[in-house]
């Protein structure tokens, strides 16, 4: 079974390796070699990666204790980082964590989720009824990637007033 948690500290090292290694091995199908080789480089500053990732304070997926996804939702319903690990895609942990994005978002009464969304990622995106706002040329470390920004709005009913 998949578990849902906040972000502790001590996740840092494998959120970047999941991080890492979902790109190393998953974005290749959309982009070339140098591409995920910026986007995901081979030395990273572990406190800078540390820092970010407290900032962002992403849920964390877990089945049978591994940590096999994270994503975060920030108050303005940016989706920064989505992220499932390579090996355990197609297992539903990208479905588990999009549903508590929005249902936390739902809580929070985020109304506009918004995000940059790979060219891999597009297709999942929306099947959750995102839609694409423009394309993007992105530049990482010397190499222009694509990506998309997409949006999904949401109206939360209200609960009625006697």
């Amino acid at each position: 079974m998949i578990k849902i948690r906040q972000y502790k500290n001590s996740d840092a090292q494998a959120t970047w390796d999941l991080f890492y290694n979902t790109i190393r091995k998953v974005n290749t199908r959309h982009y070339t070699l140098e591409q995920v080789q910026a986007w995901a480089p081979d030395s990273f500053d572990k406190q800078e990666w540390a820092q970010r990732m407290k900032r962002l304070n992403p849920f964390i997926a877990e089945l049978n204790g591994v940590l096999v996804g994270y994503a975060d939702l920030q108050s303005d319903g940016l989706i920064d980082h989505f992220f499932c690990h390579h090996q355990y895609q197609g297992l539903g942990i990208g479905t588990q964590l999009m549903q508590h994005l929005l249902s936390e978002g739902q809580k929070s009464g985020i109304t506009r989720y918004y995000s940059e969304v790979s060219i891999t990622a597009k297709p999942f995106y929306e099947r959750f009824g995102f839609t694409v706002i423009s394309e993007q040329k992105v530049q990482v470390r010397g190499q222009t990637l694509t990506n998309f920004m997409m949006e999904k709005h949401m109206t939360h009913n209200k609960k009625p007033t006697n």
